[in-house]
């Protein structure tokens, strides 16, 4: 028997194939080879063609299947994580109107920022636990603002996992967790927040109905089946976002527990039992995974947009074509803590829920002609985005988010020693590394919602932890050093003084 999960990203799309006893990854596969094109028609937009998924899924499916050489038969649920806050509009046929507004496109900022001084901030926190900010209800209003022929048009929207799950089992649904992500879910009635429709002028039949994240959500359609060569009838049984996916993955469920992720995206999500907010609305509180009516369990996550996507950009424009990361990480090692005083702001990828939705761009600070090279802005970009990770941890810190274990995935930044060890260092923390990814989880998380598991403990029971990175304690100074010096620069940006 096996579990099949799926991790909707904007850089790609992965596929798992778990085996449910074991917790054997049989095979994965994902697509495309080269980062997914986001389309940007103008500065602070991004855009993804809801199909383009589809087809990505179609034949990561494929492969799964040819390397695992199974019968799709014994394939006992279907689980779905994907990009968090992306906007999916639809007609009556279940037809896409227009490309998919996704997570780091910046438009919806001042219809948010609108909403929250004339609603007032003290309701919207308290009711939200967040300012509506860039969050696809705001992303929405800007269609209807923007394009009201198709806003006019529109009979569902969707996040991107629950637009993949429509395509597979014809049901159009969503969950607590992801209206929470939406920005449409009211901690205080526990409902759908209505007002913030109603501000809006959104009509509450516009939502999905609601399933519980972990249960039988639908079955593959044989239409779906035949696309993708598995089984009509395989229940899909889970769908969440990529980052409460992430916390999972990593057997992140209760408070006090913490996961990170470095992909294009950075994160820190700590679970919380208490529900609370940052008054400056500087980091983003969801409902988790196993958050129910009647059972605080919320995420409070710090989300740095400028991640691997800087990374990326110096491997194409710093380095070469032909430079593979793990030679970008051993450049970056052969420079000192500090990168002996350059800085870099790792803003360039939209708006920064940290610096309360300001756009700051990327920037570069103190080169010196004659002392600095391509090596040293390999370093630099690692440890600035290291460094706001920092920034970000101590806001969670001041609500009460403990931040002394952090569990994260081997992939991406964290395949960097000079990544996690200057996180560890810098932020005093210990990182442990697990074999696992969001795929995965949501494989593992499919046999949960079909009962196959009783509960996480079960469902994790295999995940193997790779290794732990402890702080350098021999050097703390110069990475406090580091770190000062980048927060300095960083305040002198947000004054206007470059």
């Amino acid at each position: 028997m096996y579990l099949l999960g799926y991790d909707i990203g904007s850089s790609s799309v992965k596929a798992s194939l778990v085996a449910a006893e074991s917790g054997k990854v049989v095979a994965s596969a994902f697509y495309p080879k080269q980062e997914a094109p986001i389309i940007s028609r103008r500065q602070g937009w991004a855009e993804q063609q809801p199909n383009s998924w589809w087809d990505y899924l179609k034949q990561g499916t494929r492969d799964v299947l040819a390397t695992s050489q199974i019968s799709p038969a014994d394939i006992a649920a279907i689980g779905i994580s994907y990009q968090m806050h992306g906007l999916v509009c639809v007609d009556k046929s279940m037809e896409v109107l227009r490309p998919a507004i996704i997570w780091c496109d910046s438009r919806g900022v001042p219809y948010g920022q609108r909403a929250f001084d004339e609603i007032g901030g003290k309701r919207c926190l308290s009711h939200l636990l967040n300012s509506p900010g860039n969050f696809t209800a705001s992303k929405l209003a800007w269609v209807k603002d923007n394009e009201p022929q198709f806003f006019e048009r529109i009979h569902k929207i969707m996040l991107p996992g629950d637009y993949i799950a429509m395509r597979m089992t014809g049901n159009c649904l969503t969950t607590i967790s992801g209206l929470s992500e939406m920005m449409l879910w009211d901690y205080s009635e526990r409902r759908p927040a209505r007002f913030l429709l109603d501000y809006f002028g959104f009509p509450e039949s516009i939502l999905p109905d609601i399933v519980p994240t972990f249960s039988q959500q639908g079955q593959l359609l044989p239409s779906a089946a035949a696309e993708l060569g598995l089984a009509p009838g395989t229940p899909v049984t889970y769908r969440a976002g990529d980052q409460p996916n992430n916390a999972l993955s990593l057997n992140v469920f209760n408070p006090g527990e913490i996961a990170s992720t470095a992909g294009t995206s950075g994160v820190v999500y700590g679970v919380s039992d208490v529900v609370a907010h940052d008054p400056l609305s500087r980091v983003n509180i969801f409902a988790h995974v196993n958050y129910s009516p009647d059972t605080d369990r919320l995420g409070v996550m710090h989300c740095l947009n400028g991640t691997g996507i800087l990374n990326s950009w110096m491997r194409r424009n710093v380095a070469d074509a032909e430079t593979t990361y793990d030679e970008m990480n051993q450049a970056a090692a052969s420079i000192p803590i500090g990168s002996e005083g350059i800085s870099i702001l790792p803003f360039g990828n939209g708006a920064e829920r940290i610096l309360q939705n300001k756009e700051l761009g990327c920037s570069i600070h103190g080169i010196d002609f004659n002392r600095h090279s391509r090596q040293h802005l390999m370093r630099a970009a690692q440890e600035g985005i290291v460094f706001a990770f920092k920034y970000g941890i101590d806001i969670m810190e001041e609500i009460g988010t403990t931040v002394s274990v952090v569990h994260a995935g081997n992939a991406n930044m964290f395949l960097s020693d000079v990544f996690t060890q200057t996180l560890a260092s810098v932020t005093g923390a210990t990182i442990d590394i697990y074999d696992t990814d969001g795929s995965v989880g949501a494989a593992r998380a499919a046999g949960m919602g079909a009962g196959i598991y009783k509960d996480n403990t079960e469902a994790f029971s295999t995940l193997r932890k790779i290794k732990t990175v402890e702080p350098d304690t021999a050097h703390v100074e110069e990475y406090k050093a580091a770190y000062n010096n980048w927060k300095s620069t960083l305040e002198r940006c947000l004054e206007g003084k470059r």
